[in-house]
């Protein structure tokens, strides 16, 4: 019985522990995003390019790709902002464990199996800026693809830093009803292999 208290006790003191640790990365990031509308213009892009490739009307589809290009342009540039704004974080919080779940304590005793989110930032935003240069020269369709799939792994890299990657890669599917396997395959090569570079054990 003493076994069984002193067990329950620790879960419940780990459990405390992760749900503190969690709540100061969510509020960290927070404040750095609640500065800019990165979050609704990327729903707007990932919609606007669906109701763009759906369009019959020639002379519509063109207005609807140019009303585009702004909100990328715009998405861009505040990711940007955002990207170097985290770099000025100095914290214990910007490494994040590489494992599938969280684990108390473990980034600050096991830091080289973490990565670092503010070089997570600084990766997808010069990864969405190349995605959106399209130097390698994809129709709309396929640019549009490798964009949204840039944007929903930034999404899944913000999750992961706020709770764990099983938690990230469970609301991938639930909001776009894509893995992260599928995200990684989709987005552009070079991120793909700088990503994985960083994120492997």
């Amino acid at each position: 019985m003493p076994n069984l208290t002193f067990l329950a006790l620790l879960l419940a003191v780990l459990y405390f522990v992760k749900q503190k640790q969690q709540f100061a990365r969510i509020a960290l990031l927070g404040a750095h995003l609640g500065r800019y509308r990165i979050e609704t213009l990327m729903e707007d892009l990932c919609e606007g390019y669906l109701r763009a490739m759906g369009e019959e009307d020639a002379q519509r589809k063109e207005l609807l790709w140019e009303m585009l290009g702004e909100k990328e342009r715009t998405l861009a540039q505040q990711l940007q902002r955002l990207a170097d704004d985290f770099a000025q974080v100095q914290s214990p919080l910007v490494r994040v464990g590489k494992w599938p779940i969280y684990l108390p304590f473990a980034t600050a005793l096991m830091p080289s199996a973490c990565f670092d989110m503010r070089d997570a930032l600084r990766l997808h935003a010069l990864q969405l800026r190349s995605a959106l240069d399209n130097a390698g020269g994809l129709s709309r369709r396929d640019r549009a693809r490798v964009v949204c799939a840039e944007l929903f792994l930034l999404q899944h890299t913000c999750h992961w830093f706020c709770r764990s990657k099983t938690t990230a890669s469970a609301r991938l599917l639930a909001r776009h009803q894509t893995t992260y396997a599928q995200v990684l395959e989709t987005v552009a090569s070079d991120t793909r292999s700088a990503y994985q570079r960083m994120v492997a054990l």
